[in-house]
């Protein structure tokens, strides 16, 4: 290897962040990531084909994933194929099917509510990935946040789907691990974020072929509308979002990020109400200030320091 190989194969470590009014506007635009997720499943329900969960994976993340590698012309080196495709696996291969999955078999947002279950398998895993110290207030803003959410999404008829709620436990398991994991290896020196993101988006792509040529067969005819749908998932819900979403982990702390997820449920009950004619009583007006007020709380600063372990 040369010594430009070596350099570029250098990693740089994701900056720990710092919570206050300085990272405010980086807060804002992370944010926007899950709040764009949130339009999945009223675009899954009204405007894709049913039954092809792998398919509508593969269509956000590969195509988006081929655009960032041209745009970018940056191949990983080094350890960071390995690390690529592990976090391209967790975090677009595994967790978009399982989404869609949860999303289709689901109703009433209880796929939401199982995903709201995503900060609090973070807050244990930065303790054990990352050598942080457990903090027991953001878990109890992160079980605070799954009730709001539940008290959104979840009507008295909601129904259980044994397959759907492993889908969604599975997809926020998924998703935690690879924002952890993300948060651990930072990113190479001089490798953007898009490019990062076109690592991520084609290593989950790629994983997702073959896996939807067995389970799935045949992709299903595309219409108009369905062709809206994937362009909106994969553009704007991929390329855009997941490039904004692995800079926010990088320069804040990973705790903080995973609890901007809430808005996603929120989001997609909000679209619920003005696009599907779905009514938000006062319980569910109720979730929603709890649900923010997690989400608020989440961003807020320990009182004491949490210094990495020996």
């Amino acid at each position: 290897m040369s010594a430009t190989d070596r350099t570029t194969d250098r990693t740089v470590p994701a900056a720990p962040g710092s919570s206050g009014l300085g990272t405010l506007p980086r807060t804002a635009l992370t944010a926007l990531a899950p709040a764009v997720w949130g339009t999945t499943y009223v675009v899954t329900t009204e405007l894709l084909p049913p039954g092809h969960p792998m398919f509508a994976g593969l269509l956000r993340a590969l195509p988006a994933g081929l655009i960032a590698l041209a745009v970018t012309r940056a191949l990983p080196r080094g350890t960071w194929w390995g690390k690529a495709a592990v976090l391209g696996v967790l975090n677009i291969g595994l967790f978009l099917p399982l989404l869609f999955t949860a999303a289709e078999r689901l109703p009433g947002g209880v796929a939401g509510t199982l995903a709201a279950a995503q900060p609090m398998v973070v807050a244990v895993l930065a303790v054990v990935v990352l050598r942080q110290r457990l903090s027991a207030r953001r878990l109890w803003w992160g079980l605070a946040g799954v009730l709001g959410v539940g008290l959104v999404v979840i009507g008295p008829s909601a129904a259980l789907d044994a397959v759907g709620v492993a889908a969604g436990l599975g997809s926020a398991a998924t998703m935690a691990l690879g924002v952890t994991l993300t948060k651990r290896w930072g990113r190479p020196e001089g490798v953007s974020p898009l490019a990062l993101t076109g690592w991520q988006l084609t290593a989950g792509g790629l994983f997702l072929l073959p896996l939807t040529a067995l389970f799935e067969g045949a992709p299903p005819a595309v219409d108009g509308r369905a062709a809206l749908g994937y362009l909106w998932l994969g553009l704007v819900g991929g390329l855009l979002t997941y490039a904004l979403w692995f800079q926010g982990i990088a320069v804040l702390p990973v705790t903080n990020v995973a609890v901007l997820a809430l808005l996603s449920p929120l989001v997609a009950a909000v679209l619920g109400a003005v696009v599907l004619d779905q009514t938000l009583g006062p319980v569910q007006l109720v979730g929603f200030a709890l649900a923010l007020a997690s989400i608020v709380a989440g961003q807020l600063p320990d009182r004491r320091p949490a210094p990495a372990r020996s």
